[in-house]
């Protein structure tokens, strides 16, 4: 009871901190300066804060995760899984979004697009994106703070750890302190998130307000209502299914980080407070350690979504229909790319463009959006971690009822 006390509190002031930055955004519109230059500096400073824990979360989180399990066919039980829930996640978000734009396509303004530019970065090939999965030295991951590589590094340590036994004792005990080190930190920083999601959420809207209002206010709510429906839908049937919890309770545990996520627009950022929501919600922690990291990385619902709707607006706007046929291929093109295109900086981008080009749709026209994308971003941001959170609810519940009926079985025989 007194956990559920503790937890009410950080979202009801995460939530005033949203209201009362959108309500100082709003108040600043005409002064949009103000907000960049005085406020957003400390938002910056608090997500840099978050981010720099974020390194250490993963690394340390997932080795004491893998060492605890002791068994390397778990870890392997708990990918596979996590893979295909994202894969499967993923294909029905950009049939949302697209659905959605379909049904809403006439009311989309036309925009112009002679003299539209836009240059798309380079997509890596399949075989890039293996090979980039494995760090060439130990350091430079952590640095840059590529999440797939840390991941990487850390399994190695884990892997390495069970395999040498006692000799990996007093490691195993560093790994389990700096783990309890940082995760410290990580509550303490997390204490000021009201305030973080002020300075983050004032400038934005103070930016950004009169365009949300302008032309492309149908398509960013035709996206934000796609983005709703995903996870009341796809996500509330999935966590009550597979990990038999209400959808209530979920998104209730989930407050503090969906707030914090819409107001960062930051997957990685997000990533400790989501962590400490889906513990409390019930998953083992180390399921949790190593599912929410690698979601973070390749689960993108809320860019899938995004992609459909922008797909279909695009279209419209140079005079173009879709046949039943190129949208297939869209939604085909999106999901493979969420995991094609993992870790890559800017991989939303990249993505559109080679869901465009899968169609034969002009790259120039992610021109047309490009202006509100972090508007986009804020809602796309919240469906990636909040299905990061229910895939890691269902497969702590799936690897749960995995052990017990490996324990029945022994006790059988």
């Amino acid at each position: 009871m007194s956990k559920e006390k503790k937890k009410l509190p950080l979202a009801l002031w995460i939530f005033v901190g949203l209201v009362l930055g959108c309500i100082a955004g709003a108040a600043l519109m005409k002064t949009p300066e103000i907000a960049v230059n005085y406020i957003k500096p400390f938002g910056t400073l608090f997500l840099n804060l978050v981010k720099f824990i974020v390194v250490p979360i993963v690394l340390f989180s997932i080795m004491s995760g893998v060492i605890s399990m002791k068994d390397m066919r778990k870890v392997g039980s708990i990918g596979v899984k996590t893979i295909a829930y994202y894969m499967c996640t993923t294909a029905l978000a950009v049939l949302i979004g697209m659905i959605m734009a379909n049904v809403f396509k006439g009311n989309f303004n036309q925009l112009a697009t002679s003299g539209l530019e836009y240059e798309a970065a380079a997509a890596p090939s399949f075989m890039d994106t293996i090979v980039n999965i494995f760090p060439s030295n130990a350091v430079a991951p952590l640095v840059n703070a590529n999440m797939l590589q840390v991941i990487v590094i850390a399994l190695f340590f884990g892997f390495g750890t069970i395999a040498v036994a006692e000799k990996g004792k007093a490691f195993a005990q560093f790994v389990e302190s700096a783990n309890a080190v940082s995760m410290f930190i990580m509550d303490a920083i997390i204490k000021l998130s009201p305030i973080g999601v002020f300075c983050l959420i004032t400038p934005v809207v103070a930016e950004n307000g009169p365009k949300i209002l302008g032309d492309l206010a149908m398509v960013l709510g035709v996206a934000y209502i796609a983005y709703i429906l995903h996870m009341v839908l796809v996500y509330s049937a999935t966590v009550k299914v597979l990990s038999g919890m209400s959808p209530v309770k979920f998104f209730k545990g989930m407050l503090p980080a969906i707030m914090f996520a819409f107001s960062s627009a930051s997957s990685v950022g997000t990533l400790p407070l989501n962590l400490e929501c889906v513990q409390k919600l019930g998953a083992k922690k180390d399921v949790a350690s190593f599912v929410l990291p690698l979601g973070a990385t390749i689960n993108m619902d809320g860019t899938a979504i995004y992609q459909g709707v922008c797909a279909i607006f695009i279209a419209t706007c140079y005079g173009i229909d879709l046949t039943l046929g190129q949208q297939v291929t869209i939604v085909l093109t999106a999901t493979l790319a969420s995991i094609g295109t993992a870790g890559v900086p800017g991989a939303g981008m990249i993505m559109l463009a080679m869901v465009l080009q899968s169609v034969g749709l002009p790259v120039e026209g992610i021109a047309l959006v490009a202006g509100i994308d972090r508007i986009f971003d804020m809602g796309r941001t919240t469906v990636n971690i909040t299905g990061d959170a229910a895939c890691t609810l269902c497969v702590s519940k799936m690897e749960e009822k995995r052990q017990a009926s490996i324990e029945a079985r022994m006790k059988a025989l």
